[in-house]
């Protein structure tokens, strides 16, 4: 069955996680693209357009373009919100998700951040607060990969402070009030959770996810942040196409 791949943001870009092409080489097909209003995709301004709505419309799109009939979701941070609000809608021919560093709660998510944020070092100006928390938190290899510097040049900026905020630990956009807490029962597809230890994302965030999915499996990553998949990248390849390989009874 085929992975489709959902980026994080919202505003983001596919580039970062194309090194899960990789997992082509067990003989599936791997989609990844940009969503609408960043990277490559169109870029309508129009802050009406930015809901959850217009995302998993696009999704469907790439699914009846492609003749994706059967799939395997994967998504990372927003990525991973979309692929629940999609699990949410019952689609059929939905293999597994696989949640990286998913937020379940943006009010929670909030409280963490700024709890992270206060562990910064005193005396840092927004620039400099906002750098220690990426070195801290979402990417922990310096010097960050190439592929992130290009990733932002093809940032969505209007989709994110539309949909989020200023910055990751200012949530005051349209998603502010998201939490599917109480909607994790619905989730009826293996499901697989990734996240970092030092990730934005923490342990504390992740555990209602974990709980909340019947039959997840949760794997932390010792030595990541926020990109597992980056820092991490042959381990996070093999706990991946080994959970893929089990779904399908290859393993």
């Amino acid at each position: 069955m085929p992975l489709v791949v959902l980026h994080g943001g919202p505003g983001g870009c596919h580039d970062p996680l194309e090194g899960l092409g990789a997992l082509a080489e067990q003989g599936r097909r791997v989609v990844l693209y940009d969503q609408l209003g960043s990277g490559e995709s169109s870029r309508a301004d129009d802050v009406e357009l930015w809901t959850v709505e217009t995302f998993i419309d696009q999704l469907e799109s790439v699914r009846d373009g492609l003749g994706l009939d059967e799939l395997h979701l994967f998504g990372s941070s927003w990525g991973g919100m979309l692929a629940l609000e999609y699990a949410f809608t019952r689609p059929a021919g939905l293999g597994s998700l696989i949640l990286n560093s998913t937020p379940t709660s943006a009010p929670h998510w909030a409280e963490e951040a700024l709890r992270l944020h206060a562990d910064l070092p005193p005396g840092l100006d927004e620039k400099q607060a906002e750098e220690e928390f990426k070195r801290r938190h979402i990417i922990r290899i310096d010097p960050e990969p190439e592929v992130l510097a290009r990733a932002r040049a093809k940032f969505g900026t209007q989709v994110y402070e539309t949909m989020w905020g200023p910055n990751e630990f200012t949530v005051t956009g349209t998603l502010r009030g998201w939490d599917v807490i109480p909607r994790l029962g619905e989730v009826d597809v293996p499901t697989l959770i990734t996240s970092g230890r030092y990730d934005e994302c923490t342990p504390r965030l992740v555990e209602p996810l974990h709980a909340g999915v019947a039959g997840s499996e949760w794997v932390l990553f010792e030595d990541s942040a926020h990109m597992a998949y980056l820092e991490e990248t042959e381990r996070y390849l093999q706990v991946v196409g080994g959970f893929l390989d089990r779904v399908e009874g290859f393993a």
